[in-house]
């Protein structure tokens, strides 16, 4: 598995409310999205930053969403380019359903 972190600058005017408004209309795009198997939204009013921990299947899925457009997309939506951070995912602990998913990387 692979986990993604995204994160992009927020301008001023995205405070936690416009934020959560935003992302909670972009998050239907997002279900049953190919290879995705969880998205958390993240926001930091302090920093001023956005953005999202994706858990992906493989990393050619997540290489299919983050695409060209999709960082266009992003730009104009939040006012700022993302940056996203890859990681192996080899190991998840799932309180919820009580189990430890691990991956044969």
């Amino acid at each position: 598995m692979i986990t993604a972190i995204v994160n992009f600058k927020l301008p001023a005017e995205i405070d936690a409310r416009k934020a959560n408004d935003l992302f909670k209309s972009s998050a239907p795009k997002y279900r049953a999205m190919k290879g995705l198997v969880r998205k958390y939204y993240l926001f930091d009013d302090h920093n001023r930053i956005g953005g999202g921990v994706y858990l992906w299947k493989s990393r050619a899925d997540a290489d299919a969403v983050y695409t060209p457009q999709w960082k266009a997309y992003i730009a104009e939506r939040y006012g700022a380019p993302p940056d996203i951070r890859y990681f192996e995912t080899s190991v998840v602990v799932d309180n919820e359903s009580d189990k430890i998913l691990a991956d044969a990387a």
